[in-house]
């Protein structure tokens, strides 16, 4: 039995109050989401479960109950305090996925701080953006990222304190660095708790979208409401659960679901601080007996590119819930998990802004392979005409997808940009910047971002349409399709892949891709170029930058590289 149970009951019978009760919040309350995550936990008899398993990059293991989360995130605010930080004031987190980057979100929380994570694969320059957008007033980081800190430093005044969690003592302190050791610290037994009330700001995540300055996305401590609930029946988290989510912090699903939904049901969750690969990532599952896996569609794709027989070598049979999050999920790399896993990876989008899951393929439900599923109960969801920004009812028809503001987990707004958030909203919708279409049984399908999709010939043409069919051919190993111009067409597709082993590119084999594409979508879709290559531009978090790859077609600014994994 799953936790949601019947999907059209608990869309007949909604209110988000089952969450509350189940949190013991009510309205009017205080909800500080680090407390719920850490002492409410230890105080239902939960202090001795682990909280964390954590495995570094030279492979050290380490593990923390929740007692020990308590006290950690206790010591690390009480630190904070100390230096005089005041609720709302920013307190980034530049590190890498060390125990102390989780404990330092919990902890900032508990003393009101409104959390800045960021990617610590950032450069100097993306890092100095996002700073002086937030004014934030301290950063916690480590020493092999402070070079990145003291190169920006001087151009940020309102940057009082830069913390070091793993300093030696060898080298010398500069003006505003405070070093700081977790394991030297006195641990701290009682805390006084910031009494957050529901719009008190909690999280400042920022995203680059695909034009302008990095946006801030503020969010709030009532967004445990959604968080907490999407996890438990979504996510399908159970009290037994050992969970794994391979997003890293940086960027909102690492915190919305890879520290607050776990952690504010007791689950027990696993961390992996080391690069891709399939041995790694399947030896960790066995090891550690994973029994749900959350995780993105590139990084599913990269295990089908290593094999079928890789998995062989492991155990994976703890494994009883798979989904994904981060761009649409193709068809193919549903079918082959459910072949070589015994599980589908179940699809769920939604957003930085959007804070939780908005539509998703539930436990338990009917699974289309390819498509994105419904909407999480109580969360009203459309597809809009582009023009008269109304609903659309026939199936079939693409359309502009956007939701009825109101969920508990939806951002405040953009820091210091009012007018861009306004822009978000249009006849009382929140557009959500993608079109989709619905079918016959309300199911949701993935076209592409709204500044995406391919208009050629006035036929709309969708890349990740024509990305999936493209995985299917026994060549291609990885896809990404932009729109080209065309004197005639205005738009054309051009697909740039990559090949897998034993494929090498010739005049042929090009064509042989062009005509499986032709005759599986159909002319328009068919790429009017291919160009191989030997590696498609990605973010850190295994997003493939195709904005970069439409830029350079057409002779466009690139923008932002920053999340660009170029190693």
């Amino acid at each position: 039995m799953t936790n949601i149970g019947s999907y059209h009951e608990r869309v007949r019978d909604f209110n988000w109050n089952i969450a509350e009760k189940e949190l013991g919040y009510n309205p009017g309350d205080t909800i500080n989401i680090g407390w719920y995550c850490s002492d409410r936990i230890c105080r239902m008899g939960l202090s001795d479960r682990i909280a964390l398993y954590h495995e570094g990059f030279s492979g050290e293991e380490r593990k923390y109950t929740f007692n020990d989360l308590r006290l950690a995130t206790n010591t690390i605010g009480s630190f904070l305090r100390d230096l005089g930080i005041v609720p709302e004031d920013r307190v980034c987190l530049f590190m890498d996925r060390i125990p102390e980057l989780y404990f330092s979100f919990i902890a900032g929380l508990k003393i009101g701080a409104i959390v800045q994570p960021l990617f610590s694969a950032f450069g100097d320059e993306s890092l100095f953006v996002r700073l002086e957008n937030a004014g934030t007033r301290a950063i916690i980081t480590q020493r092999k990222h402070l070079a990145k800190v003291r190169k920006i430093a001087d151009r940020l005044p309102g940057l009082e304190h830069i913390i070091i969690v793993d300093h030696r003592g060898d080298k010398e302190l500069l003006k505003g660095e405070k070093a700081f050791s977790l394991t030297e610290a006195t641990p701290v037994e009682e805390i006084e708790i910031f009494p957050a009330r529901a719009d008190s700001p909690s999280v400042l995540h920022y995203t680059s979208g695909t034009t302008g300055q990095p946006k801030g996305v503020r969010h709030v401590h009532y967004s445990l409401i959604s968080q907490y609930l999407t996890t438990k029946w979504v996510l399908d988290l159970r009290d037994d659960d050992i969970y794994w989510c391979t997003a890293d912090p940086g960027w909102v699903t690492g915190t919305s679901y890879g520290i607050i939904g776990p952690w504010s049901m007791g689950v027990t969750q696993c961390v992996l601080d080391s690069g891709f690969s399939a041995d790694a990532w399947y030896r960790f599952i066995e090891k550690y007996r994973i029994t749900m896996w959350y995780s993105a569609p590139t990084a599913i794709r990269s295990l089908m590119k290593a094999g079928d027989e890789v998995v062989k070598k492991y155990d994976l049979t703890s494994l009883r819930h798979l989904a994904s999050v981060g761009e649409p999920l193709n068809a193919e790399a549903v079918i082959w998990s459910e072949k070589v896993y015994g599980l589908p990876f179940l699809d769920t989008y939604w957003q930085t802004e959007t804070g939780s899951i908005m539509i998703s393929n539930f436990p338990g439900m009917k699974i289309k392979p390819g498509s994105m599923g419904k909407p999480f109960p109580g969360i009203e969801g459309v597809v809009l005409d582009p023009k008269t920004f109304t609903p659309i009812t026939e199936p079939g028809k693409v359309g502009l997808i956007a939701f009825k503001p109101g969920w508990p987990a939806m951002m405040t707004t953009y820091w210091n940009n009012p007018e861009k958030y306004s822009e978000k909203f249009v006849n009382g919708w929140y557009l959500a910047g993608d079109r989709a279409y619905l079918d016959n049984e309300e199911y949701y399908w993935f076209i592409g971002r709204d500044d995406d999709v391919i208009n050629t010939g006035g036929h709309l043409v969708s890349p990740f349409e024509v990305e999936s069919a493209l995985l299917e051919h026994e060549a291609v190993s990885e896809s990404a399709v932009v729109a080209k111009p065309d004197e005639v067409n205005m738009e054309v597709v051009k697909a740039f892949i990559t090949l897998k082993p034993g494929y090498t590119p010739n005049d042929d084999l090009e064509l042989e891709i062009m005509n499986f594409i032709r005759k599986k979508l159909s002319s328009l879709a068919m790429p009017q170029e291919i160009e191989y290559m030997d590696s498609l531009p990605k973010t850190r978090s295994g997003k493939i930058m195709r904005r970069l790859l439409h830029a350079r077609e057409w002779g466009e600014e690139i923008g932002d590289t920053s999340t660009l994994d170029d190693e």
